[in-house]
């Protein structure tokens, strides 16, 4: 997806087992990021500052929705242990991962793989996609501060 783009209407499933929709969000912005594996410490990092900063987000109108292939249950472990106040939702199949652009081939270490690309998503009142940080342009101990960086502009 490019910014422009409308996000799909059926997010997933997320650690409770809700199903979460985008017009579940309507009139709400929304901070959509896609990380690789829930309990790593890349990943961990990253949630943590978004939930540290998750009040500034919200005065800037923004929810918070995390996007992985791991399973339900190990969704609801790292929300739990973190303190994740925040839908994470269980792509396993990488259904909205593939139609969000954020799955493809990656290089790791001098390895080539296929796997989730840590994306992160503005998306606006309407649904809409309106900045995108790519993976080279994360650092996840302060991505929340990247974000409200352009956010509070």
């Amino acid at each position: 997806m490019n910014i422009g783009d409308k996000i799909p209407e059926f997010l997933g499933v997320d650690q409770d087992g809700k199903e979460i929709k985008s017009s579940d969000y309507r009139g709400r912005k929304i901070v959509l990021y896609t990380y690789p594996k829930a309990n790593t410490s890349g990943c961990t990092a990253e949630a943590c500052s978004l939930q540290a900063h998750k009040a500034e987000l919200a005065a800037e109108g923004y929810e918070i929705i995390g996007i992985s292939k791991d399973k339900v249950a190990n969704q609801k472990k790292f929300a739990d242990n973190y303190g994740l106040e925040f839908p994470l939702i269980a792509d396993t199949e990488t259904t909205l991962l593939q139609e969000l652009g954020a799955w493809g081939e990656k290089v790791a270490c001098g390895h080539r793989t296929i796997g989730i690309l840590r994306t992160t998503y503005l998306v606006n009142e309407e649904g809409v996609i309106e900045k995108i940080f790519t993976p080279k342009e994360i650092k996840t101990k302060i991505h929340a501060e990247q974000i409200l960086k352009v956010v509070q502009k």
